[in-house]
């Protein structure tokens, strides 16, 4: 049986369950839900769109596979989060797919940088955000009490870019 086509796309109406769902299941397989948890699961538009931020989601076939969140910090500065893969789609490559657009989303939309925190038992998940440029920071105040790894990505233009060095 070949692998499903891969839909990346942003977070649509009727997507909070999904993305609650996706969320839930990989933080209660590896820690437990936190209060900050309950907070942005609950109200992915009130706590992260509605101040700036993007969701951004995976669909296979019509099913909702996976999830990635960027939270907006401060001018050109977001936090990757809530990054989930159903379980049964990992190993696939669409958690680095997922990722890699969601990158990509951040420096069309005018980022420069792109920050994230999680836990060193997430080993894969690291060792993906390595792969794709992030590199590690020290520690640092977080609403999770999982978060003991900090990372951030930055983010310049392109090679070939011309929408930033274009005279006028």
């Amino acid at each position: 049986m070949s692998d499903p086509t891969i839909q990346l796309r942003l977070f649509e109406s009727g997507d909070a369950t999904a993305f609650r769902e996706l969320n839930e299941a990989w933080i209660k397989r590896y820690f437990s839900l936190e209060q900050a948890d309950y907070a942005i699961l609950g109200d992915p538009v009130g706590h992260i769109i509605a101040p700036g931020g993007s969701v951004f989601m995976a669909s296979a076939d019509g099913e909702i596979i996976g999830c990635c969140a960027l939270v907006f910090v401060k001018r050109g500065v977001y936090e990757v989060a809530k990054m989930a893969v159903a379980e049964q789609y990992r190993g696939r490559g669409i958690g680095r797919r997922l990722l890699a657009y969601v990158i990509e989303q951040a420096r069309a939309s005018g980022a420069t940088l792109l920050t994230l925190a999680t836990n060193d038992s997430l080993a894969n998940a690291i060792h993906l955000y390595e792969s794709l440029g992030f590199r590690h920071l020290p520690p640092e105040p977080s609403p999770f009490a999982r978060a003991n790894v900090f990372m951030e990505l930055p983010l310049t233009r392109k090679p070939g870019d011309l929408r930033a060095s274009q005279a006028s």
